[in-house]
């Protein structure tokens, strides 16, 4: 099965979630019907994420570490 995400026009919203509505619950499931904010938007909503990123970004480059060296 696949999950998707739609960024849907308020005007078009009910008719769209009506109509996915009337598959089976085995066919389609409404997950999340959520409002659409972006990347941004959500990261400066976590508490002491902006406060993070801003600390992080001042971390001398010697403090990094690249990918192909982390312990996945």
């Amino acid at each position: 099965m696949q999950t998707i995400t739609l960024k849907v026009e308020d005007s078009v919203s009910e008719k769209l979630l009506w109509l996915l509505k009337h598959f089976d619950e085995n066919e389609i499931s409404i997950i999340d019907e959520t409002r659409y904010i972006s990347d941004d938007e959500y990261l400066r909503s976590i508490p002491g994420m902006e406060e993070s990123i801003i600390k992080a970004s001042n971390e001398p480059l010697e403090n990094y570490v690249t990918s192909d060296k982390l312990d996945w």
